[in-house]
């Protein structure tokens, strides 16, 4: 299936599968029967690190592509290296991009040495702060790039679908935002 019209080049594409009265032998099951969903679960948590870290390999694409036009492309009689505005959108996105790649770190080496579950407020954090940041840079590219930032010609729109969808798989963020809202307060209830 597509998303966005694109195919999903980094994991083979996405099927839709149909289970119509399938039926699983016990001596097929992995872990305990009900089990899967917690399965699922526990896997979430590695997979949403992954996710940030293609995000952030997006961000830096962007970041390349944004400097590479800057330097190359003139508007009002200078280049656009030379507007103010570009120069904001540049630096923001460097500073923001440093901002994720710690954070992501951070939340790794919590799952390294304290689990899924006791990291679990920073999953939550980088599933919501990746994606929505690193669509805001690619934004700015694509404006930076014009028509062509809408179009085939440059990796700029694939790339904004790819990030967009990750604001929707393994949950959508406005699932995480209420979650990470109910943790913070209950300390203080």
């Amino acid at each position: 299936m597509q998303v966005f019209g694109y195919e999903d080049h980094y994991h083979g594409g996405h099927a839709e599968v149909v289970f119509d009265h399938a039926r699983v032998p016990v001596s097929n099951l992995i872990g305990e029967e009900g089990g899967g969903f917690a399965i699922a679960q526990a896997r979430l948590g590695p997979g949403r690190i992954h996710h940030c870290m293609r995000l952030i390999g997006m961000a830096e694409r962007a970041i390349e592509l944004m400097c590479r036009r800057a330097v190359s492309r003139d508007a009002f009689g200078k280049a656009l290296a030379q507007q103010g505005v570009v120069q904001n959108w540049i630096a923001d996105a460097r500073v923001a991009v440093e901002q994720l790649r710690l954070l992501v770190l951070k939340t790794a080496w919590m799952m390294d040495t304290v689990g899924n579950r006791g990291a679990h407020t920073e999953i939550q954090a980088i599933k919501i702060a990746t994606p929505r940041t690193v669509v805001g840079i690619l934004d700015r590219a694509i404006q930076l790039y014009g028509a062509g930032g809408v179009s085939q010609d440059f990796p700029l729109a694939e790339l904004y679908a790819g990030a967009r969808t990750l604001m929707i798989a393994d949950g959508p963020d406005e699932v995480h935002q209420r979650s990470l809202a109910r943790r913070e307060l209950k300390k203080y209830l």
